[in-house]
């Protein structure tokens, strides 16, 4: 069978700093009444929602498909090795931390380490994140000051608003605050050390387990990273994260900008869009794939040309060649 651009079901994440804002924001239905913080647009257990394939699990067509699904520069043995989501902060996340790639491989066995970006969606006033340790901040006093329960001093604060963007290389300490909503793209990989969740207890009463020894061990203390302020741009397209390990463009397509454009996955990249405002069709041969604000879908590798139109906003992202 022939792959073809898939719509994806999102699988939903309940967290404890979690709301309700993917459902009031991006329209993401929410199947209960807990609070919701993740949406796993893109991942292998995000569930194909159109055509014949209908009902498959993205990381059990990965490993039937192989390189015509990921490409050749990708092992299919290993999954999907991006993740897109949705997240909504009602509350602090952690401050957390993760390994490289050569990290990962070491201390959890894993194949990847995680280095994500944050494209910021929208916020409340005043909303601020964590992106950093205050600069002269050694391992043991970080380390000192987790066990002392006052990281929160040593912490580098930065308020942020829509179009903002943040790369967290892994090793940069950071955390999403509350009010923000966010698009972030990231190395396939749940490998967190958590390094301090401000006092707080999880949905059943207990303390969050921390994970001090490993997270200081692989801790950036030197980066400051930068916030990228890309919201006044309204070029076609907007260049919003570019690193070793995936690019995200934003497509900016109405009467001004133009409402059709030819892409190509060349066959050895996959594309993952999400759109994050209007709505889009996106036509490969006889077969066209509607997405709207709060959608998701992924053009497999060996797909090649195909064309995105209408008029709304659309976050492209893919590997580097």
């Amino acid at each position: 069978m022939s792959l073809y651009p898939f719509l994806l079901n999102p699988a939903l994440h309940v967290k404890v700093w979690g709301g309700r804002r993917l459902n009031s924001i991006l329209g993401i239905p929410l199947p209960s009444d807990e609070p919701y913080g993740e949406s796993w647009e893109c991942h292998d257990t995000a569930v194909v929602a159109n055509g014949p394939l209908a009902g498959r699990a993205v990381g059990d067509l990965v490993r039937e498909y192989g390189h015509a699904f990921v490409g050749p520069h990708n092992n299919p043995a290993d999954g999907l090795p991006l993740l897109a989501k949705f997240l909504d902060a009602a509350e602090w996340l952690s401050v957390q931390v993760h390994p490289n790639d050569e990290q990962a491989r070491e201390l959890e066995g894993d194949p990847r380490g995680k280095t994500e970006a944050w494209y910021v969606l929208a916020v409340e006033p005043g909303a601020k994140l964590v992106k950093a340790v205050q600069p002269g901040t050694t391992r043991e006093a970080m380390a000192q000051a987790i066990r002392e329960n006052r990281l929160e001093d040593l912490l580098v604060y930065e308020v942020v608003q829509p179009g903002d963007v943040l790369l967290n290389l892994a090793g940069t300490i950071h955390a999403l605050g509350p009010g923000i909503m966010i698009y972030e793209i990231q190395q396939s990989s749940d490998v967190t050390y958590r390094l301090y969740d401000w006092g707080r207890m999880d949905l059943n009463g207990k303390p969050r387990a921390l994970h001090i020894e490993k997270g200081v061990a692989v801790s950036n203390v030197e980066v400051v990273p930068e916030v990228q302020r890309t919201g006044a741009n309204n070029m076609p397209v907007v260049e919003i994260v570019q690193c070793p390990y995936f690019i995200t463009l934003l497509h900016q397509m109405n009467p001004r900008n133009g409402t059709r454009i030819s892409l190509d996955t060349h066959g050895t990249q996959f594309h993952i869009l999400t759109c994050i405002d209007g709505a889009l069709s996106i036509t490969s041969g006889a077969v066209t794939v509607d997405i709207h604000k709060g959608q998701t879908a992924l053009v497999p590798a060996a797909v090649g040309v195909y064309t995105l139109s209408g008029e709304g906003r659309v976050l492209r992202s893919y590997q580097p060649a």
